[in-house]
């Protein structure tokens, strides 16, 4: 299905995009601590909607 060299590439493109993502969130770390605090609150907010949304789809069901 692929070549020996697709997959070399394939290989290597992975390690490579994911070091420069880890170093990339490494370096911006405090500017991102600084500025988004409330962040923990936003993700349980939309978690807490989606749940209500799925208990409404599931109370309308029966």
């Amino acid at each position: 299905m692929f070549s020996t060299g697709q997959i070399i590439f394939s290989i290597c493109f992975f390690v490579a995009f994911v070091w420069i993502i880890q170093s990339s969130y490494k370096k911006d770390r405090a500017i991102h601590q600084k500025h988004f605090k409330g962040k923990r609150w936003v993700l349980i907010g939309f978690i807490a909607f989606f749940l209500l949304l799925l208990l409404a789809k599931i109370w309308l069901k029966q």
